[in-house]
């Protein structure tokens, strides 16, 4: 039996990273790969395809809701097939150029193509092309997630497609019912609506994507509806079937009673770990209620050889940089003893839909939770002179401060490329600015950042009162 100094289940975000640190390190490695190609969810079903169609999407609206007067643009042809598969030629190149070839330069890594399972916790057993077992000194858990299927009567009989198959439709639906108001939910609602498609979006609790602050929530819902989108939360969906050629969504929302007819059917209601069959009971891994692997904050699973990074970990944030990330120090921390972790208030979002919504650190609510009080202020893009050269006024900037000290611990963000700014609310978080460090910066005019320094400004007097150069 062949051993390894780390055996790596997975092919995605995190077994990538790992099998970078490790091939650093100039361990002997493997990485078991099964399921979806090689790059896992981003680059194949997540990230890469999806902003692809999004940014089409935003191309098309742009062209006739920039707001520019004496600008007329005419759309003169779109098809979505071509653009789908534009988009899938892309992830192709991209599979290959950011893993396939990274793989082939790993001398120290062995790629292995197949189901893997625990047997023992240094035993994993291998189901390919050539069974076979391998020893393992130390193992990391990197096998993703895949899109939770709610159980609502008849919707496995009625047929439902999942992000994956809606990045690869071969035509477009005319009307579409998404299920989930979460990151998949807002994107692809839009980006349907966008190229043309009558989309409902049902969501069962009060608000979207409660991550974010909640005015940030309620101002997105705003614009999606006003696009088009018809929005729908606090529903229950309680049964689906077909009826004369289209499906047929049966919902509640309090005591009345609704019916939506759609072409097709997407789900957005979350992620599952990927846990079933490995073997973890044999290795005495432990699992959470939603079968996600039990860490520490250094990754180590309740076996002290074992670890586990990304969407099969249960860990506080599920985003491709953070699964990277975690690859990285869980490899570093198996490989070295260290206990290098993650400060999870640090790590931004965004949610990419137009304008986007990001956001890093704590929200009101959860200061509220954790202190009690909140210290809170918006700012309007309408106040931000960039966003006014740009038309685009309908977004808002949300900064948290800390009550005693004036340091910043969140940043929220409604705005176009908003995923660009919070990079800088990221670092402001991160080093533990206060205010002040913000109002004596000087950032670019006019640029959307100069929002960021106006939120920090709103601590303490009126900005509607300051001119531009102020």
């Amino acid at each position: 039996m062949d051993t390894f100094d780390l055996v790596i289940l997975g092919g995605g975000a995190s077994a990538f990273a790992a099998a970078i640190k490790a091939n650093d390190l100039g361990v002997r490695t493997a990485m078991i790969n099964h399921g979806l190609p090689l790059g896992g969810t981003c680059v194949n079903v997540g990230c890469v395809p999806s902003k692809t169609l999004l940014w089409a999407g935003e191309m098309l609206h742009m062209a006739n809701h920039h707001g520019i007067p004496g600008v007329e643009l005419a759309i003169k042809r779109f098809d979505f097939a071509t653009v789908v598969r534009d988009e899938l030629a892309l992830v192709e190149r991209m599979r290959g150029e950011k893993y396939q070839k990274v793989l082939e330069q790993l001398q120290h890594v062995t790629f292995i193509d197949g189901r893997a399972r625990l047997v023992s916790p240094a035993e994993i057993e291998v189901i390919g092309e050539r069974n076979q077992r391998l020893g393992a000194r130390k193992v990391l858990l990197a096998v993703g997630s895949t899109a939770t299927v709610p159980s609502i009567p008849g919707l496995r009989q009625t047929g439902y497609v999942t992000h994956i198959e809606a990045l690869a439709l071969e035509r477009q639906p005319d009307a579409l019912v998404v299920i989930g108001g979460g990151p998949i939910g807002l994107e692809f609602s839009q980006m349907y609506a966008r190229f043309g498609t009558k989309v409902t979006l049902l969501h069962r609790r009060p608000s979207v994507y409660r991550q974010t602050d909640a005015p940030l929530a309620r101002r997105l819902v705003e614009i999606l509806r006003h696009e088009g989108v018809d929005v729908v939360t606090s529903v229950k969906v309680e049964e689906i079937r077909r009826e004369n050629g289209q499906k047929v969504v049966v919902y509640r929302v309090g005591e009345a009673s609704h019916v939506a007819r759609t072409d097709e059917i997407l789900l957005a209601a979350g992620k599952t770990p990927n846990t079933d069959g490995l073997g973890l009971e044999t290795a005495g891994v432990e699992v959470d209620a939603g079968g996600a692997v039990r860490v520490q904050p250094s990754f180590q699973t309740s076996h002290p050889d074992i670890y586990a990074a990304g969407d099969v970990a249960g860990l506080p944030k599920r985003l491709e940089i953070t699964a990277g990330r975690e690859g990285t120090l869980a490899a570093e921390n198996a490989l070295t003893g260290s206990e290098r972790s993650i400060d999870y208030d640090t790590v931004p979002y965004t949610v990419f839909t137009d304008p986007q919504l990001a956001g890093v650190g704590i929200t009101e609510a959860e200061q509220m939770e954790r202190m009690g009080v909140c210290a809170c202020r918006t700012v309007s893009l309408a106040n931000v002179p960039k966003a006014i050269i740009m038309r685009r006024t309908e977004g808002l900037i949300r900064m948290v401060i800390h009550p005693q000290n004036s340091q910043i611990v969140g940043v929220h963000l409604l705005a176009p490329q908003a995923g660009e700014l919070v990079a800088e609310a990221m670092m402001l978080v991160k080093n533990r600015n206060t205010i002040d460090d913000v109002i004596e910066s000087l950032p670019m005019f006019p640029t959307l950042s100069e929002g960021i320094k106006l939120a920090a400004m709103a601590f303490t007097r009126d900005i509607s009162k300051l001119s531009c150069c102020v």
